[in-house]
Formats: structure tokens, C-alpha cells, sequence
């Protein structure tokens, strides 16, 4: 199902490139780089909305056309975001890693579809952030180097796993401070160096807008959507004061799974952890964006399939996921379900998972001291 719908998404791309598509924007973003011209509209913080990296990253599929281009485009998030399953279900599983993967994806694809039918980047940085985060833990310099610098330049908000793997893993926070700096050095390989610090000043000065200024008629679909469709307005600074709680809750937690919980499993919370961090607690958070928490929600609930049985937990927390992806599958469901659904019903598979995780973690504390450790 994960492969038929990818290919379905592929066709329609193919029909109409920028028929229900992002990939214009990232099209836009490649072309007013080679002609030197200004990246962002910070007023209205619309268009282009990423870094000038990303920009030069997708020349190449800017060059090949609309077409040619966009195919490629979707393939590789989706070919990364794959790779990432595939390689947690051997870390998992490794002699029988097809049945977890294979139930993990057919879970998660109504959630992840419209950001693969969409071409969001989005797809790109679950994945990259998903391998940053086994390589960390496996002490894999070179492997944590390229793939921070790939979820750097999908998204800005890749930082959440890279702190993450820096407070994990303290030894490897001078790859991840290098693959910063060849994130922002990158452009200037590729253009006058007077105008790649100019795009770079206004892209910091857009992510302060965008994270500040509320007045712009974005309406995210973060926690605060929730109450904002019962009409609970959250003040800012208690806002913020909320997303510094869960930052040093969610901190807290990957301590505790990278210490003592189960080695083969330790990377899975963790990335389920930051990636709902990255998605309910993000102040421009979309409800396509929600995409990044679908594998690795459809791998931890398969997992605890695998190891309990059609437990009542696993059972509601599977049908969950696959019902939030069928919202848009109706215009008025959409509208009567958007913003807010993505939010709650996430949030209510994510604690489902993690209250088996932290059991599953204690049960096995003793059992994963005493035997060799996958992650060194």
C-alpha cells in the first residue's frame, strides 16, 4: 500500500505538476537564486519559506523541469523516508524485519499521503532526522554528519533531533556544529558571496517574523488549534512557556530511552519523540506536516504487535493513526476536522505509545545491561 500510493502520487504529479503542489515554491526558491534576486517576502511571510541551502539543493531537479524534476524530487524523500524504516526494522528485527515494516508503513500511509502527493519537503526531513538520530546513537561520525546536514537544509526545525543527538551523544557535537556550518557555507560555493549573506540576514530575520508576528493570517495547527477551534485564545508567553516544559520533558525522556530502555528500540522513541515535538509544538506547524509522525507511529505500533499480540492498546492506537489520515478524504470532513484533528489525535497515539515504551523500557532494563549493546 506504502509503494501503490507513492506510485498513484507519482502519476498525478506527472498530469499536473503544480496541481495540488509545494513544489512550485521550491521551483520559485531555484530560479530567483540563479538570478540573484531576493529569496523571501518577509512582510507576508508567503512563497519561499526555507533556507538559501535549500535552494541551491534543488537546482538540479529545478534544471531537469517540472516533470523530470518533480518525479526525482518526491522519489528522494520518499526513497529516504523508506530507507529509514527499513533500516529501524533490522535494527529491531533483524531476522525478520519485513512483517514489522510492512505492517509499521500500510499504518502510516493515509497520514503521510498528502505530504507525498504534495512533494513536501517534509518527507525529506522525517527521514533524514530519523538516520540522524541511528547514527548518533551508534556513534557513526560520518553517517551523523551527512544526514544532520540533509535534515538541516529540508527544514529548520531539524534542530530538535540535532540537539537531541548532541545531548546524547556530547562526543559528536563537533560533527553536528560542521554540519551546520557547511549547511551555511554551501551557497556561497554557488554564488556572489555579497548576496548570499544578504538572503541569509533576510531568511533569520523571516524565521523571527514567522515565529513572532502573529498577525499574518497563519493559522497553525499546533496544540494551540484545539483551543482555538472552541475559542480559547493562549496567550504567547504561555505558549512559549508550554513548549519550554515539553522541550525539557521531551529531553528527559530521550535520556531515559537512550540509557535504559531497550537498545533495539531506543532510536524509535527517540524519533517518535522528536518528531511529535517538531510537529504539536512547532509555532508554524501544518496539518500536512503531521506526515513526519506517521512511520515511525505505524513502526512502534507494529512493533508492540509484534511483541504482545492484538492487544486492546495496539488495536485503538492503529485504527487511530489510519482514521486521522482519512480526513481529507471528503471536503466537508476536511473543513469540519482541520487543524484541530491532526493535533488531538496524534497526541493521543503518541502518549499510547509512549506509556508502552516506558513499560516496555522498564521490563527490559535489567535483560539490556546484561547483554551486548547494538549502539556501543
Amino acid at each position: 500500500m506504502w509503494g501503490a500510493v507513492f506510485c498513484v502520487t507519482i502519476v498525478l504529479a506527472l498530469i499536473n505538476p503544480d496541481a495540488r503542489s509545494v513544489v512550485v515554491n521550491y521551483r520559485n526558491g531555484s530560479e530567483l537564486f540563479l538570478a540573484g534576486e531576493q529569496l523571501y517576502d518577509i512582510e507576508s511571510a508567503m512563497g519561499y519559506l526555507y533556507s538559501p541551502a535549500f535552494a541551491v539543493l534543488y537546482v538540479p531537479f529545478y534544471e531537469l523541469g517540472p516533470h523530470l524534476g518533480d518525479f526525482l524530487w518526491r522519489l528522494l524523500g520518499f526513497s529516504v523516508l523508506t530507507f529509514a524504516a527499513v533500516r529501524q526494522a533490522q535494527v529491531i528485527d533483524d531476522e525478520k524485519p519485513l512483517w514489522l515494516l510492512s505492517c509499521g508503513l500500510f499504518l502510516a500511509t493515509p497520514v503521510a499521503a498528502g505530504a507525498l502527493r504534495n512533494g513536501q519537503a517534509t518527507i525529506l526531513l522525517a527521514g533524514a532526522c530519523w538516520l540522524l538520530v541511528l547514527a548518533a546513537l551508534e556513534n557513526a561520525w560520518l553517517r551523523t554528519l551527512l544526514w544532520t546536514a540533509v535534515a538541516i537544509v529540508a527544514k529548520p526545525t531539524a534542530i530538535v533531533a540535532m540537539l537531541l543527538a548532541g545531548a546524547l551523544r556530547p562526543r559528536l557535537i563537533p560533527v553536528l556544529v560542521l554540519a551546520v556550518a557547511a549547511v551555511l557555507i554551501l551557497p556561497y560555493a554557488f554564488a556572489p558571496s555579497g548576496y548570499v549573506t544578504e538572503i541569509t540576514r533576510s531568511f533569520f530575520s523571516l524565521m523571527d517574523v514567522m515565529s513572532l508576528d502573529k498577525t499574518q493570517g497563519f493559522r497553525p495547527a499546533d496544540f494551540t488549534a484545539p483551543f482555538t477551534a472552541i475559542g480559547i485564545m493562549i496567550p504567547p508567553p504561555v505558549a512559549t512557556a508550554i513548549r519550554v516544559v515539553a522541550a525539557l520533558a521531551t529531553l528527559a525522556a530521550a535520556f531515559h530511552f537512550a540509557r535504559y530502555g531497550d537498545r533495539r528500540t531506543a532510536a524509535l522513541a527517540i524519533v517518535v519523540l522528536a518528531s511529535f515535538y517538531m510537529c504539536v509544538f512547532n509555532p508554524r506547524v501544518e496539518g500536512n506536516t503531521y506526515a513526519m509522525l506517521a512511520v515511525p507511529f505505524g513502526l512502534s505500533i507494529s512493533l508492540m504487535y509484534r511483541r504482545q499480540g492484538a492487544t486492546s492498546l495496539s488495536v485503538v492506537l492503529g485504527a487511530l493513526l489510519f482514521v486521522t489520515g482519512l480526513s481529507g478524504v471528503d471536503i466537508h470532513l476536511h473543513r469540519l476536522t482541520d487543524l484541530w484533528m491532526e493535533p488531538v489525535m496524534c497526541t493521543l497515539v503518541f502518549l499510547g505509545i509512549m506509556r508502552w515504551f516506558w513499560k516496555y523500557g522498564q521490563a527490559t532494563e535489567v535483560q539490556s545491561r546484561s547483554t551486548a549493546s547494538v549502539y556501543g
